[in-house]
Parts: C-alpha cells; structure tokens; sequence
C-alpha cells in the first residue's frame, strides 16, 4: 500500500493533491466575503476600548489614554521575581529580595505593575465576567513571557477550588493559559494541577499568613503525572501578589517531577523597582 493509499484511508489527502479552495479565484472571494462581513461587523458593533469603551480602530485593544495607565514592566528586571530594576548592571540580575527569600519556582514575568486600569481589568475579569478582554490579555502575556512560553514544554494554570470554580462558573487563570496555548501552539494541561482545600481568600493577609494559607493546596493527581514529570512548566495565574501562591504550586509540581517551573502572570504587586 502506497503512502497516499494511506492517507486516503485516514480521511487525508495525498501528499501534493492540490485543493481549488487554496489558492485561485476561489480564495479571492472568501477572502472578499470576509472582509464584507467584518465590515459590517464592526459598523454594527464598532471597535471600543477595553479599558474605558472609547471607539478605537480595532477590537480588542486600548485606547492612547488607557494605554498610559497601564505600568507595562520592561527589562532591567530580576531574573527569579520578575519584578522591575532601578539600573541594569549587565548579564542576569537577582534583586536583594529573591536572595533574601528565593521562591520555589525557578522565574516569574509579568505583564505589568498591579495598579491603576490593569488592577480594575483583572478585577473585571475575576469578578464581572469581562471576558472579552481575554485576547488583548493573550497578546500581552505572549510578548512578556515570551522566553518563558518560548522554553516551556507544557502550560499549567494555578487551579480554582472546585466550590470557587461553581460559585465564579470559570477560573480566570485558565482562560490566560487557554490564550497563551492558543498564540503559542504550546501544550496545556488543565487536569494536571488541582487544589486539595479550600484556601481563604489572599487579600488582605500578610506575608506570613498567604504562606500558611495556601501550604499544601496543591497537587498531581494521579495519572496526571507522566504529563509533569521532566518537563519545564510553565505555570500561569492572574496576579503575583507575594508569590506564596505560586511557589506552593510550583512545590507540587517540582514533587511530580518537574525539572522546572517559570510562572507567567498579567501582574505582580509592587509600585516602585527593587534594588538589585
């Protein structure tokens, strides 16, 4: 049997058969139809920012004012907490706090500083269901962690409790993994990573008391194992707060096998940069 007998009997085509709808005069018109239709798309739904519904010239993007509130983070950064430099001094940089405390996930990025419009759009996305900010959030996460994304094998999202998941109806750090997964083509894992209780909520707890609070809230499941196991995860979640939350995560994680843990985030608390 040939290879393109094969592939005929898998429902494939051979190799080289030729496909009027790609390409020619067939293309052309889809091509037209989809533009008429976007067209009218945005003359009935027009473009609107994400941050304050001011039109704008394309879906699912900011306007130049919005745009300026957003404390976007960019290098000098520390390498393990991801959080911003005053000066670069050249080659890696590890600021006096991840010496001081190292997390147990080996880097963190994130997209901006937790303030201002980016704190109310996360807000929106947990607690009034803006989903649609979810590609422009998408974008970001895939520019910031690009050489997190870039070197990871497998996309891990910080799971919700399952009586938060049926209260909120979704868990807002998977729809960032599903995005990311989607413009990266990289693998995820929604099943390899669950919560073993019910943690009180993070705000407004110290240090101290995030730690106590979310020790021991996560593991593999069994039969989920063979998907961590010697892989670079890469472990996404809304906000770095203190990093109690990812570093307990990345605990269970490196236990079933993980050889190395980036966490990827929209952002992470802190107002001014950290001397290195």
């Amino acid at each position: 049997m040939t290879t393109d007998d094969t592939a005929a009997d898998a429902g494939m085509e051979p190799r080289g058969a030729q496909r009027p709808w790609v390409g020619g005069p067939l293309a052309a018109l889809h091509i037209g139809w989809t533009r008429v239709f976007s067209g009218l798309a945005d003359i009935i739904l027009p473009p609107s920012c994400v941050g304050c519904q001011a039109r704008v010239f394309a879906h699912d993007t900011l306007c130049p004012s919005c745009w300026r509130d957003i404390d976007f983070i960019r290098a000098p950064l520390c390498d393990r907490l991801g959080i911003p430099l005053p000066y670069d001094t050249g080659g890696v940089m590890i600021s006096a706090a991840a010496v001081a405390d190292p997390p147990d996930f080996d880097r963190a990025r994130a997209v901006a500083l937790y303030n201002g419009l980016m704190r109310r759009l996360i807000h929106d996305l947990k607690y009034k269901d803006a989903l649609h900010a979810r590609r422009l959030f998408g974008r970001w996460l895939r520019v910031a962690g690009s050489e997190v994304i870039g070197e990871c094998d497998v996309i891990v999202a910080v799971p919700l409790a399952r009586s938060r998941l049926i209260s909120r109806r979704f868990n807002q750090a998977q729809i960032l993994g599903n995005e990311i997964a989607r413009l990266s083509d990289k693998l995820i894992a929604p099943l390899a990573l669950v919560r073993t209780k019910r943690t009180r909520q993070q705000v407004g707890l110290s240090r101290t008391e995030r730690q106590r609070n979310v020790a021991g809230a996560f593991l593999v499941p069994a039969g989920q194992e063979s998907r961590i196991a010697g892989k670079a995860v890469l472990l996404v979640d809304d906000v770095i707060t203190t990093g109690a939350t990812a570093s307990a995560a990345a605990r269970a994680l490196k236990k079933a096998g993980a050889f190395r843990v980036d966490v990827l985030a929209l952002a992470i608390a802190g107002s001014t940069p950290v001397g290195p």
